[in-house]
């Protein structure tokens, strides 16, 4: 008899969470659920979303995210502990639009007991890229249009004060001061993007995670992957990508924090074969931030950082 050990851990994990859901449901409303001394206990996906949280916040409640520096959202499967975490929460915030592909239906069993949210609920549809090669699913990475997070900030500090009253002025004042923070982000990111010449405006990178940021700032954006680090590519998508990067004469393409380097370094090569010079231009931060204490471990820091990578070596 064949065992399939990843099936026997995907159901045991399943049989887990049930049993959480089920004490969660007989102890504690979601209104209940705060620490000894009161404060809200608040579990975030990714460490965007936490800096949105901790910004509004500040110290006045527990903010954890479950994937860090370097974690890609879109494979990430949830360890026992993060169910734990999940459960002891007082709210929930995830991105949405599947970014977390596969925590899907914990948040859906989850929602039915406690607030989870997705910060991208708020964003007008006609505001976000249906992308046609994912079956018209709509690009996750909004993180990458300032002008979009500060909406998904906004309705993170909508959300929170609804559910903590008592704060809930403290939380407006925080949320005025970080949303004048995204403008002025906003800004220096447009004004950055025109130090690189109008026909050198094109980044290659591993995956398609940056047509918001192409979008907003007028940057052409090519990639290997699709929006999904799950989506397949062969050697024709590596052939097609060496031809565009030759043809367009680009002097530098980058590779990803959360997302191996090996397969942006097979265009390199396939450049270099063709006659073709491309260096690797740096390092982006994609779909995780930095290290904590870093430049790029706060949002801000993170999307000024690319965005100083990106000039630096396209221009």
């Amino acid at each position: 008899m064949i065992v399939n050990k990843a099936a026997i851990k995907s159901l045991a994990s399943l049989l887990f969470l049930s049993i959480l859901l089920m004490y969660a449901s007989c102890s504690r409303t979601a209104g209940e659920m705060a620490n000894s001394d009161g404060r809200m206990n608040i579990v975030t996906t990714t460490g965007m979303i936490e800096d949105i949280v901790k910004n509004i916040v500040q110290d006045s409640a527990d903010v954890i995210s479950l994937m860090g520096p370097g974690v890609d959202p879109h494979l990430y499967k949830a360890t026992q502990g993060d169910l734990k975490r999940l459960k002891d929460a007082s709210l929930i915030f995830y991105n949405g639009l599947h970014l977390e592909g596969k925590l899907g239906d914990i948040f859906k069993n989850l929602g039915k007991i406690k607030l989870v949210m997705a910060v991208s609920d708020d964003i007008p549809r006609e505001r976000l890229i249906n992308n046609t090669t994912m079956g018209g699913q709509y690009d996750p990475h909004i993180w990458f249009d300032v002008s979009l997070w500060k909406e998904a900030a906004t309705y993170v500090s909508q959300s929170l004060i609804k559910n903590d009253s008592i704060n809930g002025p403290y939380y407006a004042q925080n949320t005025a001061t970080y949303l004048l923070k995204l403008d002025s982000l906003h800004a220096y990111v447009k004004q950055k993007i025109t130090e690189i010449p109008q026909d050198q405006r094109i980044m290659v990178t591993a995956h398609d995670a940056f047509e918001y940021f192409g979008q907003a700032y007028n940057i052409r954006v090519e990639a290997l992957q699709g929006i999904s680090t799950m989506s397949e590519f062969g050697s024709r998508d590596v052939v097609d990508l060496v031809n565009f990067i030759t043809e367009k004469k680009i002097k530098a393409v980058f590779v990803e924090s959360s997302v191996p380097e090996k397969y942006i370094r097979s265009v390199v090569e396939g450049c270099r074969k063709k006659g073709h010079e491309v260096i690797i231009g740096g390092t982006l931060y994609s779909d995780a931030m930095g290290n904590k204490g870093t430049p790029a471990g706060s949002y801000i820091g993170m999307v000024r950082t690319n965005v100083n990578t990106i000039v630096n070596a396209l221009k």
